[in-house]
Formats: structure tokens, C-alpha cells, sequence
């Protein structure tokens, strides 16, 4: 879909406001958020956990000019990533877990709604503790009520017991409501763009829009209770 669909390019573009191939929560008002906490110097190391094909990462490096470090556990995709980006990048092959980089590597980690696949998040934060630098940052967005169960709030989430459990300060800001707003927008741009995946033969990718955006019927009172949205920044 990313590399041959016209109509997912352009979805991703009026759902999101940038074309990163997205198939999940974040749109480029929560990527901009990033970006405060990428140092302005010489010599910066980003890592994005879960990479996909890197255009989120190419996105940071346009604008800072950091150098970009991503995995994942698909390999097509790493091929993609290596392909597109090809200067001051490295894009790695692997799983949560197991993936390992040196330690004080990296002046920002981020992870966009990966940090559920880890088997054992508190290990996983340990490990993402080593490989900040003395002042880097995990910049997390972590959805719960789908993958993960929703908790009563934002210092009760798996992500928030692992940051707690390795002595990590964090902030938090909920982004619940934007969430819901963007679920709104995600399936009016599904809905304009109907026939264009109906024309490429990609009917089924269209319903599988719809039925991601089914929350987005209900009202934000319906949606809150069940599902919830936040992004953790943490340092060391």
C-alpha cells in the first residue's frame, strides 16, 4: 500500500496531515510534539522503536538534522527504510526485547504505540534507560483500551508501573479528546477517498478503515470511558 497505493498516500495525508504511511493513532500534531526535546546540536542520535519504513524518522532528521536510528521486526520494511533514507541513517532488523544498542547512545527514543509488543515492559524501559544519554528523553505515545486494557488513568498504565519501577521521571499529557477528534478525521478522509481504493482494487483496505474508526460514531463520553490516549516524555 505504501510504496504503489495512490489513495493511501493521499488518505494518509488528509487523515493525518503527512503521508508517514500511518495505520495507527498519530497524526503530525503529536510527531511536532517530538521535536522540542531534540537537542539542537551537533552529533544527535534519535532511535524510533518500531521504525516501519522511516519516514517519521526522515521527517525529525529534515527538521534537526539528527542522526536517525530505527528497528523492526519486519524486514520488508527495514528494506524500504534503508532504501529511502540513506544519510546519516541506520535502520536495523528486530524485536522488542531483544533488539540491543550501546549504552548513552541516543538523545531521544521514541515510540509511537510500540511499547505493548515488549514481553516484559519493565525490562524493555531498563534497557531504554541504558541507551539514553545522561539527559535523553523516551517520548512514548501509549494508547489504551485496544491492545492493552484501559486503566483507571494515567499513572496506572503498564508503561507508567515500568517507568516507576526503573526510577524514570516522567510527564504525561492526555490526549484522549485529540484522539477522538482524529479518529473523526481519519474516517471522513476513509470516506472521501472510498472510491479511489474501490478503483485500485482496495475495497477491503477501505474497510478495514472503517471499521478502525467505528469509535468515532459514538459519543466522546462513550469513547473516554473505554479507551485513552497519553504521551509519556522521561528522562533518567
Amino acid at each position: 500500500m505504501a510504496e504503489k497505493s495512490t489513495a493511501f498516500r493521499t488518505f494518509c495525508h488528509d487523515a493525518f496531515g503527512q503521508d508517514f504511511s500511518q495505520d495507527g493513532f498519530s497524526d503530525i500534531a503529536q510527531i511536532d510534539m517530538i521535536l522540542p526535546y531534540i537537542p539542537a546540536k551537533e552529533d544527535v542520535h534519535i532511535l524510533d522503536i518500531g521504525c516501519g519504513n522511516g519516514k517519521m524518522l526522515g521527517y525529525l532528521q529534515k527538521k534537526t538534522g539528527a542522526f536517525i536510528h530505527g528497528f523492526d521486526y519486519s524486514r520488508k520494511a527495514i528494506a524500504n527504510a534503508r532504501a529511502l533514507f540513506t544519510d546519516r541513517a541506520d535502520f536495523q532488523e528486530g524485536i522488542i526485547g531483544e533488539m540491543e544498542y550501546p549504552n548513552e547512545t541516543f538523545d531521544v527514543v521514541v515510540s509511537m504505540d510500540t511499547m505493548y509488543f515488549a514481553k516484559d515492559m519493565s525490562a524493555f524501559v531498563a534497557q531504554i534507560k541504558r541507551w539514553l544519554k545522561p539527559q535523553g528523553i523516551l517520548f512514548a505515545g501509549y494508547q489504551e483500551g485496544e491492545l492493552v486494557p484501559r486503566t483507571r488513568d494515567e499513572h496506572t498504565t503498564e508503561l507508567a508501573k515500568a517507568l516507576k519501577k526503573n526510577q524514570m521521571k516522567y510527564d504525561v499529557r492526555n490526549i484522549t479528546k485529540q484522539t477522538y477528534e482524529l479518529l473523526k478525521t481519519k474516517r471522513e478522509a476513509a470516506m472521501m477517498h472510498k472510491a479511489d481504493f474501490e478503483n485500485e482494487k482496495h475495497g477491503k483496505w477501505f474497510d478495514l478503515l472503517m471499521m478502525q474508526t467505528m469509535w468515532s460514531e459514538q459519543s466522546y463520553q462513550q469513547f473516554k470511558g473505554a479507551m485513552a490516549r497519553y504521551i509519556y516524555t522521561a528522562g533518567k
